[in-house]
Parts: C-alpha cells; sequence; structure tokens
C-alpha cells in the first residue's frame, strides 16, 4: 500500500502526520508545487507582511520531523494527471508515481478580476509565501496603495499595510465590508476602526481597469470614473478552489471537490481536503466549501481516520479568525438558517460580541471581537444543537 499526498500546504502536511499518528506504516510521499515544507497561510498576511516572523514560524514541522517518519517530500514538483485506472499520477517532468491511495490536498488559488493589466509590475495577488514576499518589499512608508476587496484577506494586509506607514484605499463593490462572511454590526465595526486608524473606503464601487503608465500599473480606474493613484495595487476579491485535477480524472466536483464525512471523493480511492472540497456540514443539514484551517484539519483527521480503519472524529463546529492592529475577530459557526441577531458587549469599546439565532432559538453562529469567552461558549453551545 503506499499513500500519495498532492498539495504540501496546511492540509497535506497535516494529514501525512494524522495517518503516521493513526498508526500506518505505508509509504507516504508529499508532492508540492512550491519549494517549501507544509507551512500556514494565515500569517501570510499579517505577521509575514510586518516582518515579525520568520519561516520556522510559519512551517508546520521541521524537515526533520518527515525524515524520522518516513515521508517523503517531493517538493518544487507539480502534479499534471491522475489516471484512476492506473492508480498513478504523472509530474509535470513525466514521471509516474503509483499509489494505492490518493489525496487531493490542492487547495485553491487567488481569484483574479480578468482585468487587461492585472499582469503588470505592481499589481499584486496574495496565496502564496513568494506572493507575500513580493507585497512585503512594496510596503514603503508614505507610498500609495490600492486594496481591491474588502474581505477578510484585504482587510488585514490593509491593516498591515498602514502599520507599516502607507497610505492605503480599499476599494469594495458590495454596500459594506465583508458582506458576504460577516454580520452588518461587524461591518460597520470594522469600517470604523479602519477608518480611525487612516484607511479610505470606496464602497458600492467596481473596478474596470489600471492606469498603466511605463509599463506597469499606477492607478486603478473605477466604475464611476475615476482614477485613484497607486504605487502598488493588491486584488484581493476571492479564492478559487483548485479542482482541475479532479474534474479531469472525472471525479464529482461542485463548488469544490465533491467528499463526504470520510473525506472520501466519488472514487473510493481517492481522498479530498482542504480548501479545494465542498463538504458536507451536519450541523447545518448542507454542503458547502469552507476555506479555513479548521476545516482542513478536520477533514485531515477524517480522511486518515477513514484510511486506516480507526473510528471517525466527531463532527466539529466549524471556525475562523481574523487578526487586524489590535483586534481579534473569531468566529464560531456559520450564520446559515439565521433569522435574528443578538448583540452582546460594548462595541464602542472594543470588546463584543454578535449571536445568530434561527426561528427555533437554536444559536447558529457567534462573531466574537477581543471577547474570547463570548467565542469559545458560542462554538461549545452551537454543537449542542438545542434551544438557547
Amino acid at each position: 500500500m503506499s499513500i500519495l499526498i498532492i498539495g504540501a500546504g496546511h492540509a497535506g502536511g497535516a494529514v501525512a502526520a494524522n495517518l503516521r499518528q493513526a498508526g500506518t506504516d505505508a509509504p507516504i510521499t508529499i508532492i508540492g508545487d512550491e519549494p517549501y515544507l507544509p507551512y500556514q497561510r494565515p500569517p501570510l498576511s499579517k505577521a509575514w507582511l510586518k516582518g515579525d516572523v520568520a519561516f520556522s514560524s510559519v512551517g508546520l514541522r521541521p524537515e526533520t520531523y518527515y525524515a524520522q517518519r518516513s515521508i517523503s517530500l517531493r517538493l518544487d514538483s507539480r502534479t499534471v494527471a491522475v489516471d484512476r485506472a492506473a492508480r498513478a499520477v504523472t509530474l509535470a517532468n513525466g514521471e509516474t508515481l503509483p499509489y494505492s491511495t490518493l489525496i487531493l490536498a490542492t487547495g485553491a488559488r487567488a481569484r483574479r478580476l480578468g482585468l487587461a493589466g492585472e499582469e503588470l509590475s505592481g499589481v499584486h495577488a496574495l496565496r502564496t509565501i513568494a506572493d507575500a514576499d513580493r507585497v512585503k518589499t512594496g510596503l514603503i512608508a508614505g507610498q500609495r496603495f490600492v486594496v481591491i476587496g474588502g474581505g477578510y484577506v484585504g482587510l488585514e494586509v490593509a491593516a498591515s499595510a498602514r502599520l507599516k506607514g502607507m497610505d492605503v484605499v480599499v476599494i469594495e463593490r458590495e454596500a459594506r465590508l465583508l458582506a458576504r462572511v460577516a454580520s452588518p454590526p461587524i461591518s460597520a465595526f470594522m469600517q470604523q476602526y479602519h477608518e480611525r486608524q487612516g484607511v479610505r473606503f470606496r464602497l458600492e464601487t467596481g473596478v474596470t481597469g489600471f492606469d498603466v503608465r511605463d509599463g506597469r500599473a499606477a492607478g486603478v480606474q473605477l466604475s464611476d470614473g475615476t482614477i485613484v493613484q497607486a504605487d502598488m495595487v493588491l486584488v484581493g476579491v476571492g479564492a478559487m478552489p483548485n479542482t482541475e485535477l479532479a474534474a479531469a480524472a472525472g471525479l464529482a466536483c461542485g463548488n469544490g471537490i465533491a467528499v463526504d464525512l470520510d473525506a472520501r471523493t466519488s472514487d473510493a480511492n481517492i481522498f479530498a481536503i482542504g480548501d479545494c472540497t465542498e463538504r458536507p456540514l451536519p450541523h447545518y443539514g448542507c454542503r458547502a466549501r469552507l476555506e479555513s484551517v479548521a476545516s482542513a484539519l478536520e477533514q485531515a483527521r477524517q480522511a486518515a481516520a477513514a484510511i486506516c480503519s480507526t473510528k471517525a472524529p466527531v463532527p466539529e463546529v466549524p471556525w475562523f479568525w481574523s487578526d487586524q492592529y489590535d483586534l481579534k475577530l473569531q468566529i464560531a459557526g456559520l450564520s446559515i438558517g439565521a433569522t435574528r441577531i443578538d448583540v452582546r458587549g460594548d462595541a464602542a469599546q472594543g470588546k463584543f460580541a454578535v449571536a445568530h439565532f434561527d426561528e427555533r432559538d437554536r444559536l447558529c453562529a457567534v462573531e466574537a471581537v477581543n471577547a474570547p469567552a463570548e467565542y469559545m461558549a458560542g462554538r461549545a453551545t452551537i454543537g449542542k444543537e438545542r434551544a438557547v
């Protein structure tokens, strides 16, 4: 038996560790297209940009960990095809590797705007260490930085840039920040907090192109006809799941590679975990794609348990977090099915929580700003699935 893991990110590194912890002695190989050991991505938009951490802090484990546990690493290697009939994968260099069990941990990539000029110098996305290093180089006090997208990554990078002394403008096409992932009270609080730090916002405004000078982007053209000048631009408008390998191999895909509660795909010998998957959410009776470390780690445990025939883990309540300035936003659960909210604490003091309830008075989600006790209590309550 041999286990191949395609993807050397957080999910790929975690599932390899879980497989060894579950007792398998099967050969394990991790194939990754970056030259780095498996690492954490969340710090890239925060501590990494500010220069507060080195790779040793964001790497999941040292290289000796993998060697001691006979986990082979094939880094800087791209997988181009999966042959389900032959149970083998093909690498970009033409090499073919057989597998008994395959785990797809292919993650997601930064969504692009699809506009002319987006490929020019000065326009960045943020998904990898290489991306983050390019952005970090441009964080220069006094220079103009335009962030396209008012989601978590956009706001985290905006905060890091302001702390570096940059002039920051955030462009958001929706009427409020974090429109798809947070409640109106959280959106309003985050906007006001960023504005107090000097960030400017252009809401309900789209981007139609780039102002190009001397072969590089020098500004952003907006849907209202104006141009915002920039020394650097970040496109932070979400992520797209990397499903191409799975789809080409004939695996079922929706908004991600379709998996069950074992993280198993439509092929019994292939599992998929992390940001590339569309997974069941037992607490909410639906399926969704979750971009979070917590989801990736849970699916790593699910896959390892199924492969090693050990007890399946209990389904977890989804959770997320975001650090901006001295704020820690912690979210437990999802607002799916919620019909009302209850704001607790004092937003003016920067310490409050928003609780989401359904029509049966069951807690669906909690968004907590600098309120860890509310977050922890909410997470435990959501898991009980009973009226409060």
